[in-house]
């Protein structure tokens, strides 16, 4: 498997004429089917798609920058910037921007040996052909990821959106723009002065009120971060760090080496989605066991987390 291709600002094309930055895809790619996915809840709070086109409020450094991100012809993604005056946008930020971009649709991945695998698989053959161009979405701002891993365990995702939204609309950043408000996601510093009653009053449990500000003040305080985490040997070594902190067990780690780290391995094995989606694609009177799992994944083998992201598609 080759490995993951971080982000060249070189490949960056822009235009002072429209503030679009352009940005090439590598195939294979479908802008519909990624589109698709992330339009599948209409309680998605921290980007709006219209008209075919997705507008999210990216915080770069001390910046939020209102983003509109397209694309026509599978071959090249279209970021425009709406809210810097022409000044203010520096090739610092706009490569910030792209990199952001580049890591959301997981842009860095050669999918060619996942699709030669899944095409001899009897269970991701079909769903592979159903989602072809798929890239495994991911959220680059590892706070974000470790609490909506927190946020969803042991409840529905319709649920976990209420809550994500509450906690969004309550501490994150809001920018008005043409009718419409715009929210980022809120940062460990702001997190990590609450105390658990300003999260309860919100519904979340106690516990989780605990966890997701003891994840906030380490980050807050400089304890963790996704560049200390890839440092680390090996994603074994990054999934035994996160391991050791209150709140995150291995379904959280994984997710989070899923959605953030970009671990085409990591495997959330007890995930009550993956197991729904396996008892809707086997045609199965129960959800398959955990062993029964693992052997049905003994062939996706460093792919994992692909196999995983295809089959939540098929139910989501």
């Amino acid at each position: 498997m080759q490995p993951y291709q971080p982000f060249n600002p070189s490949i960056l094309q822009w235009c002072d004429l429209t503030s679009t930055l352009t940005l090439p895809i590598p195939e294979p790619f479908r802008y519909e089917q990624n589109i698709g996915y992330l339009s599948r809840s209409t309680n998605e709070c921290l980007f709006h798609v219209d008209n075919s086109e997705i507008f999210k409020l990216i915080r770069i450094g001390d910046n939020s920058v209102l983003t509109a991100v397209n694309s026509e012809d599978n071959r090249l993604l279209h970021i425009r910037l709406l809210t810097h005056q022409q000044a203010m946008v520096t090739p610092a930020l706009r490569a910030e921007v792209a990199r952001y971009v580049w890591e959301w649709f997981d842009l860095g991945t050669n999918l060619a040996p996942f699709y030669a695998l899944a095409k001899g698989d009897p269970i991701l053959s079909q769903v592979t052909q159903d989602f072809y161009g798929l890239r495994l979405m991911g959220i680059p701002d590892l706070f974000e990821a470790m609490s909506w891993g927190i946020i969803g365990q042991q409840i529905n995702l319709t649920f976990a959106y209420t809550l994500k939204r509450r906690l969004v609309e309550t501490f994150g950043t809001r920018f008005d723009w043409e009718g419409r408000t715009y929210w980022a996601f809120p940062t460990p510093q702001r997190i990590a002065e609450l105390t658990p009653d300003a999260l309860t009053v919100l519904q979340f449990t106690g516990k989780k009120a605990e966890y997701l500000i003891g994840v906030a003040k380490l980050m807050a305080e400089g304890f963790l971060s996704k560049e200390a985490l890839f440092r680390k040997e090996d994603f074994a070594e990054m999934e035994k760090e996160l391991l050791h902190i209150r709140g995150i067990g291995p379904w959280t780690a994984n997710y989070v080496l899923m959605r953030c780290l970009r671990n085409p391995a990591a495997f959330p094995l007890a995930d009550v989605g993956l197991h729904n989606a396996l008892k809707h694609v086997l045609g199965l009177e129960q959800k398959p066991s955990l062993s029964h799992i693992q052997e049905l994944a003994e062939g996706w083998s460093g792919w994992e987390a692909y196999a995983t992201f295809y089959l939540w598609r098929v139910l989501y």
